[in-house]
């Protein structure tokens, strides 16, 4: 544990960042398994409304820093190429 105080506040503001990127990977990640278990059950209107949150969820993951923008521009690919061979 740090002495300084401003480096306490450092620890302080470091957990809740931390806690924040958790959360919002986590979300991104349930967002993406949305999509792909609406594609198993050949569903492409639930489909089409899971990616348009998941796609959203990826856009932000790459303004917060939590992904780069290769990760997030190939997971999109992925699952619209899985939507559009619902078809």
């Amino acid at each position: 544990m740090p002495n300084i105080k401003s480096q306490k506040k450092r620890v302080l503001t470091n957990n809740k960042k931390h806690a924040s990127n958790v959360a919002e990977r986590s979300a991104l990640k349930t967002a993406i398994k949305n999509v792909l278990v609406a594609v198993e059950a050949n569903d492409k209107e639930a489909a089409m409304e899971a990616y348009n949150i998941a796609n959203s969820r990826l856009d932000k993951a790459i303004t917060s820093g939590i992904h780069h923008k290769n990760f997030v521009s190939r997971q999109k690919s992925r699952l619209s190429n899985a939507i559009n061979k619902i078809a």
